[in-house]
């Protein structure tokens, strides 16, 4: 038998570990190259994993709701020939069948009571309740609607609706049977009772984060449910926010933080944005913003300052090669996620327009794939959305610097003419520069930081 080894990817810069939220095989299915083996869930994103390889599932090491550290074998595939389906039949011991058999066993009984009921979990609300890209698919091609949705009782991890539930569900409202979310089956409560004392396996934030209960409580209370005590309601962080939180503190914790501020003209490239944005649609089909300029600053600015471009280990300094430049989304469920401009400074300004569009949709839709925020050299992330004129950003880790952009306004100011000084109307705009005082000392900083105001101001229309 010739085994092929599935090892949990590396889905982001820093992350150093998956929960496997569901399995879309089981053993001795038969795959395709490309086939959805697994649903993983980081911090920063959530993926379906697809198979490298052609071939027969013939181990599975982790079960759902397990975390998993980068690089561990999570299942094994047989690639063989056509003899292979024998040679595992005299590879696999019957006792190491049973053993499988156990697992699954209490896999189910743990997770049964980890859980909420189904009848609690099918009253949240759609911002309380995650839901992986596939089931949100299949729910819009379906006519599902958010509230529709929330009414779906899940048996995946944690109650989530998985890809059988959804599926299971259209069937049934299709062939014209009831619409309304029935309750899951539930194992019979005399084996919950027998394992309710065993840990759960989850991340470290979330069990951290949890309020000592007795474990009759712990069973009946919602994952991330709400309750009132004195007029104060106290709801529980999401796992993606618990990691991020845990991020922030341990970047500030990491770097000493220092910000510069300075304020840009940008009225040369506001004018030619007006000037271009509409034939800039029509030929691209994507909206000209801001963003593509001021990456391709930044991308020349990384360019001519090496230093900055760079991460820490210890006592070392390690230049990346590369310019890949991640760029903050502000996704509809409040949370944030970095996905990567890779080669920053080998793209034109159509190709950053195009790259950051495509990111951008992808990372709303809940569609990015791990090699879309992994290996990010620097990071802009942009105030001005939100019309805030500037900030004071966090560096994302390992990175040693990152670039806030504020929102552009009409100000006075004094323009030097050969005439004498006069003001006029200019559009102007803040970017801030918080870097790692470690490796970046003021010098360097305060000239990277001025490099992109001067590149930006001398914009060619």
């Amino acid at each position: 038998m010739s085994r092929f080894e599935i090892k949990m990817p590396k889905l982001g810069e820093s992350i150093t570990e998956g929960t496997i939220i569901s399995w879309s095989v089981q053993v001795g299915d038969i795959i395709k190259e490309d086939d959805v083996l697994f649903e993983v869930n980081t911090a920063k994103v959530s993926a379906e994993i697809p198979s490298p390889v052609e071939g027969k599932v013939v181990e599975i090491l982790f079960k759902e709701g397990d975390t998993v550290a980068v690089g561990t074998v999570v299942a094994i595939v047989d690639i063989g020939g056509e003899n292979s389906e024998d040679e595992v039949s005299e590879e696999t011991p019957q006792e190491v069948l049973q053993s499988s058999v156990t697992d699954e066993s209490v896999a189910v009984v743990s997770k049964a009571a980890s859980e909420e009921t189904p009848q609690v979990k099918a009253v949240k609300s759609e911002e309380e309740r995650w839901y992986s890209p596939v089931v949100l698919q299949l729910a819009r091609e379906a006519g599902i609607q958010p509230k529709e949705l929330d009414t779906i009782p899940g048996t995946g991890y944690q109650g989530r609706v998985s890809k059988k539930d959804i599926k299971s569900y259209i069937v049934r409202k299709q062939s014209g049977g009831t619409t309304m979310a029935q309750p899951a089956a539930k194992p019979s409560p005399q084996p919950v009772a027998s394992v309710a004392p065993q840990p759960v396996t989850t991340a470290p934030a979330q069990s951290s984060a949890k309020p000592a209960v007795t474990p009759e409580i712990q069973r009946t209370t919602p994952a991330f449910g709400t309750f009132s005590a004195e007029g104060v309601e106290v709801k529980e962080m999401d796992r993606v926010r618990k990691v991020i939180a845990d991020h922030m503190v341990m970047s500030k914790h990491t770097s000493p933080h220092v910000t510069n501020v300075v304020e840009v003209d940008v009225t040369k490239l506001v004018k030619w944005r007006d000037k271009n944005k509409d034939a800039f649609f029509r030929r691209e089909g994507v909206k000209l913003t801001y963003m593509p300029a001021i990456t391709e600053a930044v991308a020349k600015a990384l360019a001519a300052y090496p230093q900055v471009n760079v991460s820490v280990e210890g006592y070392n300094i390690l230049f990346k090669k590369h310019i890949n430049v991640g760029i903050a989304v502000s996704l509809n469920d409040g949370n944030l996620i970095v996905p990567v401009v890779r080669d920053a400074d080998r793209l034109n300004l159509n190709g950053l327009a195009v790259a950051i569009d495509s990111l951008a949709l992808k990372a709303r839709d809940n569609k990015l794939m791990p090699d879309d925020i992994s290996g990010g050299t620097f990071t802009i992330t942009n105030f001005g959305t939100f019309k805030s004129l500037f900030g004071t950003p966090i560096i994302n880790q390992p990175q040693v610097a990152i670039l806030g952009v504020g929102y552009i306004e009409k100000k006075p100011a004094v323009i030097e003419t050969p005439e004498g000084d006069v003001i006029a109307i200019r559009h102007k705009m803040y970017l801030s520069l918080s870097y790692d005082h470690r490796v970046v000392d003021g010098s360097l900083g305060g000239n990277f930081l001025y490099f992109i105001k001067d590149y930006l101001e001398n914009w060619k229309e």
